[in-house]
Order: C-alpha cells, then sequence, then structure tokens
C-alpha cells in the first residue's frame, strides 16, 4: 500500500504523526502538498520566508524559473510560528532547495544537506543570520549559504535566477528572460524600495509612503491560502503603492489637525520648565504619532518647549 495514500474511516489520513498536523504552516494543505510532492519525485523544493516581502518576491522568481524551464517544484511559505520540520519532507528524489531569505532553525539546512544527492542553497540580508552560518570547514559541499548585508534577499534570488537562464535552452528554443519587458522595470523599482526598507536605508523618495501602501499586502504573501500571490506581485507598481500610502498619510494627519485646532497653553513643572502645548485626544491614542508630531512643530513656532501631551 502506498503510505502516501492510506485511508482512514473512509477519508484521507495523513502520512505524519498527529502531533505534525498543526494549523498555521503546518497545516494540513501545506503537508498534502508535500506528500503529493513525495509521491510525484518532485525534485525542486522552494521554501520563502513568510510574511516578508523579500521572501515572498523571491518565491515568485522561483516560480518563473522553474515554470520557463518547464521543471517541477514545491514552493511553501516557511515561517517561525509552528514551522515546518525536516521531518515533514520525506520526498524522495529531491535534486535541490532553497532556502529563500532565511536560513532556518539551527541545523535546518545541514539537515536537508545530508542527502547526498540533494544541493542546497539559502538566500539572506540579515546581520543576524551570520551566527548561525556554517563554519566553511564544516560545511559540506552540498550546501551553499548566501548572506549579503549589502543586498537584499529578493534582490540576490532575482539575479540567481536571471543568470540561470541565461543561455539556457529548451526543446522548444532559447528560454524567455525570467521578468517580461513589459514588467521589468517596474518590478525592479519595486525591488529597490524592498530593498531600501530592507537594508534601513531609508534614502528613496517617499518610502515611508511606499511600505505603508505595501502593508496591506502582507497577509496576502501565502501562496496556498492565496492562489493569485504571484499575479498580484508581478502587478505591483512602486508609484501607486506610494500614492496610496501617501493618501493614508494625509488621511492621518487631516484627522490630528482637527484635534490641533483646540490646542491649548500648558505650563510644565508649574513653569520651572517652560510651556508647550497640548490637546485633548481622549480614544484617539491611534493617532498620538502624529498629534505628537504636529504639536512639537507648532509649539517650536510658538516659542514654546516641544514637549506636548
Amino acid at each position: 500500500m502506498n503510505p502516501l495514500l492510506l485511508r482512514q474511516w473512509g477519508r484521507a489520513a495523513s502520512p505524519f504523526p498527529p502531533y505534525s498536523r498543526l494549523r498555521t504552516f503546518r497545516s494540513d494543505a501545506a503537508l498534502e502538498a508535500i506528500a503529493r510532492a513525495a509521491q510525484d519525485r518532485v525534485p525542486n523544493l522552494v521554501l520563502y520566508n513568510y510574511p516578508s516581502f523579500s521572501g515572498a518576491f523571491s518565491a515568485l522568481f522561483a516560480h518563473l524559473f522553474h515554470t520557463r524551464l518547464r521543471l517541477p517544484s514545491l514552493i511553501l511559505p516557511f515561517s517561525s510560528v509552528a514551522p515546518l520540520r525536516v521531518e515533514d519532507f520525506y520526498v524522495d528524489g529531491l535534486e535541490r532547495c532553497y532556502f529563500l531569505d532565511f536560513l532556518g532553525p539551527k541545523g535546518f539546512a545541514a539537515a536537508f544537506s545530508r542527502r547526498p544527492t540533494c544541493e542546497v542553497l539559502c538566500f539572506d540580508h540579515r546581520k543576524s543570520s551570520l551566527p548561525h552560518i556554517t563554519p566553511m570547514e564544516d560545511c559540506p559541499k552540498n550546501l551553499s549559504i548566501r548572506v549579503n548585508l549589502e543586498k537584499s534577499s529578493s534582490t540576490a534570488v532575482y539575479e540567481y535566477f536571471s543568470s540561470r537562464l541565461v543561455d539556457m535552452e529548451t526543446p522548444c528554443g532559447p528560454v524567455a528572460d525570467l521578468l517580461e519587458l513589459k514588467d521589468r522595470s517596474r518590478i525592479e523599482m519595486v525591488l529597490k524600495y524592498i530593498e531600501d526598507g530592507d537594508l534601513r536605508r531609508w534614502n528613496l523618495p517617499d518610502i515611508r509612503a511606499f511600505n505603508i501602501g505595501l502593508s496591506e499586502w502582507r497577509s496576502k504573501l501565502n501562496c496556498i491560502t492565496n492562489p493569485y500571490m504571484y499575479e498580484q506581485l508581478l502587478e505591483m507598481n512602486s508609484l501607486e503603492l506610494i500614492a496610496k500610502g501617501t493618501d493614508f498619510i494625509a488621511s492621518r494627519e487631516n484627522a490630528a489637525n482637527k484635534f490641533l485646532d483646540k490646542s491649548f497653553k500648558i505650563r510644565l513643572g508649574r513653569g520651572l520648565y517652560g510651556e508647550c502645548l497640548a490637546v485633548r485626544a481622549d480614544g484617539n491614542s491611534n493617532l498620538s504619532d502624529e498629534i505628537g508630531k504636529q504639536l512639537s512643530m507648532r509649539s517650536v513656532a510658538a516659542g514654546l518647549s516641544t514637549s506636548g501631551l
């Protein structure tokens, strides 16, 4: 009997022990996808960091690469909340595993690399991942860890899969570029903004508005629960995201201004520490940031202290 198709009381039973059938990212859907991949002997496994935009775009590029070459692959989100485990992946025939925008728990990548026929590639850009890197002398030849502190994972993965497509051909002829010409410059600009935030540079214009506009997509970065994730990522436009973020910022500032019009002067420490402007905004703590900044500016303009309440 095929262990992947066990049946119990008339319904399909999971080939994994009961403790593994957890919700979230070790869901039935994820484990069933792994079981199907095992049955089909899928050679390529891609795990991407969730809920990270760098991880999601990296998954997109992996998806495009394998689709262009018609290579079977299994792509799954990986979260530190009830994460997938090494023992979940009893998949014979694995030839290549990608960990995109994360290295995994201690020993995770190394465990995959113990399969002599499986090449493991990891991409990350976080300084916090450096202590978890296996020393070169202890690193097996089939394990490659690429941590670049000057380049976001999504950019590194984009360049990696793009370069692998160069000069490759299929029975139908040359392989198309990773991104179509109509999408390339637009997506590359989105990647630049994501990298600006990932590396904590905050140099690009309207980066705050971009991140605000982008944030609403974070809950949609699970390719299991959102089968349209790749199409949605390909449609992203930095100008539209900035416009949405700018509108949000403006709406918050307008809401804060309604309170600022009722500001009044108070004495700090009975006047020992000067005076500043204050407002009553009971029940509107969500606007505290906008109100605080505007109060400070108005206090300075009035020659008062910036310690608004």
